[in-house]
Formats: structure tokens, sequence, C-alpha cells
């Protein structure tokens, strides 16, 4: 099977997450992992002897990891996220949209679990962190697959639960991807002696409300993507409708573009970056080039949210393959439902069904795309992968075995989408705005890296002090309300 393991009416949880105010004083962990310790005592210098993990052997960021943003701190979101809104607002939706459900005989032991992982989050301040628990002889995944989560797991877990960190002095990413692994625990999501609660996704009515709403956005998206140039030009383009979706001006877009001049959509591309705090299209384009001229290359899209941007990722994808950029396209998937959007294989499946299926009529350029991502889908040009590492808090830095190995000799060029995988790139760390994106994640990511993130939380690196104090003059908000964004390139490690 090619396809391995198998907005929006609500918004994205990963864009919930994000905090209203830069934090002003940043905490020191009690709990730095065995590659920081490293990290923070090597030289910074460029010429230094390559860095790497003691646990993974990966190599690491070529300057020190600082530390991560934590949740103690009162007036900042994510203490409110973790202390509040996680519970109040997140797992209280998750209940009202599944309330029969939940209340049904076949759920009475899941309902009772969540309500004791709510417990839990009500005192979040008191209550220390616990190892996840598995159960071999009702998990409907192989029995190495159960293993081997429950190892991963236990080693991210294990510093905090030694020095009994509750939810909020545990790192943030860490409490939050930890929050959503309990609520799969507690509904018995892996469960296959349960049929009610087997693979049951407790998010599938904001995904579904999120796809239904797509379509009147992308139809005109679409329609421009398939009259992209086999070019530069078009390349940046289609990046640059993954990275801003609906926000892109087509007002000025030529009613005849395939015979239009390269000039015409580099307006249109200026038009779009006025709210780029760093732009490294030229890298990326110049790269795109290179994989065309050979032939086509693997790419690879890290994906985050369903819904909208789901499908401005599958339009990438589209012009990838078509302008033969791309031989094949596969998306990094994750492995159980989380941060409500994040998208699953199921639900990237589900939505080329709803486009293919819709009257050619009424939406003839989405119901077009459809027709096609399916086939890309049934020729193996498109290629789906689920994995946990996509549902852990680790940094990227640590990218486990085979998955880094995989990407290493395969990828040779990565699309990671959206805020909270870019928080993993930087491992939810507070580097310094200008440190230059090659020394933070270039340096380790195992292929060619392309990040498309529009900000939304306080975390970032690579932009220019310039184009940050722009910023922060236009908008106090800047680095949490999507309005601004960067295109940030780096040719990974050993490259």
């Amino acid at each position: 099977m090619r396809c391995i393991l198998a907005p929006l009416a609500l918004a994205s949880v990963a864009s919930a997450f994000v905090a209203s105010a830069f934090v002003a004083s940043r905490p020191r962990t009690k709990n730095p992992s065995a590659c920081t310790i490293m990290a923070a005592s090597s030289s910074t210098s460029s010429d230094a002897a390559p860095k790497t993990c003691p646990r993974t052997g990966n190599p690491l960021p070529n300057l020190p990891i600082p530390e991560p943003l934590l949740s103690l701190t009162p007036g900042t979101w994510a203490h409110d996220t973790m202390s509040r809104r996680l519970n109040e607002e997140i797992l209280q939706r998750t209940y009202e949209e599944n309330e029969e459900a939940f209340n049904s005989p076949p759920f009475a032991k899941a309902l009772e679990r969540f309500h004791a992982l709510r417990a839990e989050l009500d005192d979040a301040s008191n209550t220390p962190l616990r190892y996840l628990q598995f159960d071999r002889d009702t998990d409907g995944r192989p029995a190495a697959a159960v293993d081997r989560e429950e190892k991963e797991w236990r080693e991210i877990l294990r510093p905090y639960i030694e020095k009994e960190d509750t939810w909020l002095s545990a790192p943030w990413l860490v409490a939050e991807f930890y929050a959503y692994r309990r609520l799969m625990e507690a509904l018995g999501y892996h469960d296959k002696a349960n049929p009610a609660t087997y693979l049951y996704d407790p998010f599938l009515v904001a995904k579904r409300a999120g796809l239904e709403t797509s379509v009147g956005s992308a139809e005109n998206m679409l329609g421009k993507v398939t009259s992209l140039p086999k070019t530069k030009e078009g390349a940046a383009l289609a990046a640059a409708f993954a990275l801003w979706g609906n926000k892109m001006d087509l007002s000025i877009w030529p009613a005849d573009a395939e015979n239009s001049s390269t000039d015409v959509f580099a307006k249109i591309l200026h038009a779009a970056d006025d709210n780029l705090l760093h732009d490294d299209t030229e890298a990326l384009t110049e790269h795109c080039e290179t994989l065309r001229a050979k032939g086509g290359g693997n790419v690879d899209i890290i994906v985050d949210n369903a819904g909208f941007e789901l499908v401005t990722d599958l339009a990438l994808a589209d012009h990838l393959v078509a302008s033969g950029i791309a031989k094949v396209v596969t998306f990094q998937l994750k492995s159980h439902p989380t941060f409500v959007s994040d998208a699953l294989e199921k639900d990237l499946r589900e939505t080329v069904e709803h486009y293919a299926a819709l009257s050619p009529d009424k939406y003839p350029n989405a119901q077009a795309a459809g027709v096609r991502w399916q086939q890309y889908l049934d020729e193996g040009k498109w290629i789906c992968n689920e994995n946990d590492f996509w549902v852990q808090p680790s940094p990227m830095w640590e990218m486990p075995e085979p998955l880094r190995s995989d990407m290493k000799e395969r990828c040779e060029l990565a699309f990671v989408k959206g805020d909270a995988n870019y928080r993993r790139l930087l491992g939810d760390r507070y580097w310094d705005y200008s440190a230059p994106f090659g020394d933070v994640v270039g340096c380790y990511f195992p292929c060619p890296v392309c990040a498309l993130r529009t900000l939304k939380a306080e975390v970032g690196c690579g932009m220019e002090k310039e184009q940050v104090e722009r910023a922060k003059g236009l908008d106090k908000e800047w680095m949490t309300n999507g309005r601004f964004g960067v295109v940030q390139v780096g040719f990974g490690a050993d490259r």
C-alpha cells in the first residue's frame, strides 16, 4: 500500500494557543535535556566541530540552545492555555460536539477517563505529569508500534516526571502534545476491543465544518493554480498560495495567465511581500529549478491543519507535480487526532473525495482539482505517511530513525507548514529573532527545508532586525495574529 498507516468553523488550536504579548521574563527550565546541555556548552563558532545529540546522534543547531517556553507566568498565553483554555474551552467544546456519543453506554469508561483528565487540568499547577498507559492486549496496532511509542513517550516525559513537574512547570509544548495524547488514551482511541471508541476522532465535527467552508475560498485560488507558469515565478506563487491562502490579492491576476509575461506574476508576488519578515523565495525557486532540470525530485510537505490550509497544501503539491518540480510528493501527516484540526491521512483523503464530488457547474475549479488529486493518489505521485513523531513534542533535531534516514536519503526538499511545526523546528525555544535560520534549523535538518509560516506564536528566528522593528511599529500583536510571515530556506546537514 502506497499510503502508510493509514478555516473555518473552528480555528486551528495551534493558532489558538499563541501568546498575546511577548514574555519579558523568560523562566529557566529545571529540566534541560541532554541535547540542550551539550549544545549550551559547545562553541558558537561556525568553525567548531559539528555538535550531535548524545541521545539520538543527530546534528544540533549551531548556536547554543536557549530556554523553552513554560506555562508558569500568569498573564501569558501559555499559562492561560494550560490553566484554563485547554480545559474550559477546547475540551468543553469537544464534549459538546460529541455529547451524544460520549454519553452512550460504549463510551462509559471513556467518559470517566475524560472527566478525570479534565479534573487534572482543573488543578494544573499542582497536578504532576504521569506516564502514558498502554494496553497491548487491546491495542489495535502492531506490537512493535506500541512498544516504540511507549518508549518514545517515556523518554520524552522522564525528566519532567522525575522532577515531579506539573502541567504548568513542564515545557509548554510538551504539556500541549501530552494533553492531546492523554485525550486519545482517555477515549480508548487505540482500543480495538471497543468498536465505538476505536479510531474515534473527537474533532471530526470541527474538521468537517472546516472542509465544507473551505470550498468557497478555494474555488478562485484553484482556478489560478492551474495557470501558473512552469518557471521560478510559478513556483514562487505556488509557495505564496500555500503561505497566505486567501490573503493573496488576486485582483491583478491576468485574464490570459498562461500567455502572460513573468513581469505580471512578479507584480502579484510583490503585492504579497509587504508582510514578509524574511523572504528566501529566490533560494527556494533556484532549488526548484534544479529539481525540475533533473526531471523532478522527491518533495515532502509536513502538513499542519485540515480544512482550507490543507487545500492550499494540496494546491502546492498539484503545481509541484504538474510543473515537473516533483516526481512524487509525500505528505507527512499526524498518526492520531491532535490540536483539533491537525490533519491525518483520512482527512486528506476525505478532502480529495469531497472536492472531486462537488458540482462541476457550481465549483468547476475545485471539482476539477479534486479529480486531479485523486489521480495523483491513484498513480502514486502523491503518497501519505503517518508517523508518531508528528504528534510528539520533541524538537525536530531529535527526529528518530528510520524517519530521519528516510528523509535524508530520499527527500530533496521538505516544506514545513504551520505554526506548531515551526515551533518544533525551533524546539519551542527563545531564539534571538535575528539568529540565522541556517544556524538554527538548516544545519541540522536531514534534507533541504523550506518553512512557510505565518506568525502565530512568540518564537522565531532568521528575521532581520529592521523588519522586526517595522512589524512592531505596525502591529503590537505582530508575533501572534498571523498578519506577518516568513519564507525561510535551509539546505540541511551535510549538504
